[in-house]
């Protein structure tokens, strides 16, 4: 997916959109049509400069910077792999595979892998400027630390002897963490609702991503309130519907990575992401094929 001394690798070329890079050189002063190069964030495609489209490969839900000079690899793969490594095990675990029921092997993968790994990903991400996959992959990387923490005995934070488990809090209410670990889960659950809103005009298979994580998020956030209102067998079925969609998020999260990293340099075929008809690459698949019926029909 990336490009060295600023060359364009295939896959760069076939994915690029708009016309042929600025022959004048960088713009200085004012910008064309109202692009600003300094806001990579801009969906406006009124300047000259190729741009790379909507494309979960590359950790992002729209048109975002220009393709040429582009001297870093693509850290959106390796942020995906993170978060889809770390999310199969513990979805695997609330889903009671082979009777584990045990959360605390995810503690070294939620610190080293989908915590550091993913997070350092997010920070790459906004050195080659992009702005949502600096967001997403940071922040899911500090969720994997928070729950590494939640997890580690040394803390001791949902333990028994807690700060959960006093006199005084059992004595009022002795499922006063389950409530605790809703409202945590609530608050990633409105976090992804939000970066999911971000998807609508990207492609298929990155909106599925955070479609299946934010219904993850919900429901492990209503197994716990509805443990702490005393239905265990509630309890147990959301915590498995929530493991469900985590192990759906998990293998759409690798499949995302994988097309970021295959291209004709090491891999005979290119996965599909399926753009949505509305996106920018969908108006041009439109476009190119009624020019096609246009030339058929005039011969």
């Amino acid at each position: 997916m990336s490009n060295s001394g600023g060359s364009l690798t295939e896959k760069d070329m076939g994915h690029a959109t708009g016309a042929a890079p600025n022959a004048h050189g960088p713009a200085t002063g004012h910008y064309r049509g109202g692009y600003d190069p300094r806001n990579p964030m801009a969906n406006i495609h009124a300047g000259d400069e190729p741009r790379l489209p909507a494309f979960g490969g590359e950790f992002q839900p729209g048109l975002w910077r220009p393709v040429e000079k582009r001297q870093f690899a693509n850290p959106a793969p390796l942020g995906l792999s993170a978060f889809a490594l770390t999310t199969f095990v513990l979805s695997a675990i609330n889903l009671g595979a082979r009777g584990v029921n045990v959360p605390n092997i995810v503690v070294p993968l939620a610190f080293g892998y989908g915590g550091l790994v993913q997070l350092l990903a997010g920070m790459w991400e906004m050195v080659v400027g992009n702005t949502f996959g600096a967001t997403a992959l940071s922040s899911y990387g500090g969720f994997w630390i928070a729950w590494g923490l939640l997890l580690t005995p040394h803390w001791n934070i949902l333990g028994d002897e807690g700060p959960y488990k006093t006199d005084a809090i059992t004595s009022s209410d002795p499922m006063m963490y389950e409530s605790a670990m809703g409202f945590f889960l609530t608050g990633w659950f409105i976090f992804t609702t939000i970066l999911l809103l971000c998807t609508l005009r990207s492609t298929v298979m990155f909106f599925l991503l955070f479609f299946t994580l934010d219904l993850c998020f919900l429901m492990l956030a209503c197994s716990h309130y509805s443990h702490s209102n005393g239905n265990t067998e509630m309890y147990h079925t959301l915590t498995k519907a929530g493991g469900g969609f985590g192990m759906v998020a998990a293998f759409l999260a690798w499949y995302n990575a994988f097309a970021g990293i295959a291209d004709s340099s090491n891999s005979f075929f290119l996965i599909p992401v399926f753009h949505f008809p509305w996106s920018e690459k969908g108006r041009e698949a439109r476009l190119a094929r009624a020019a096609t019926r246009e030339t058929r029909d005039s011969a």
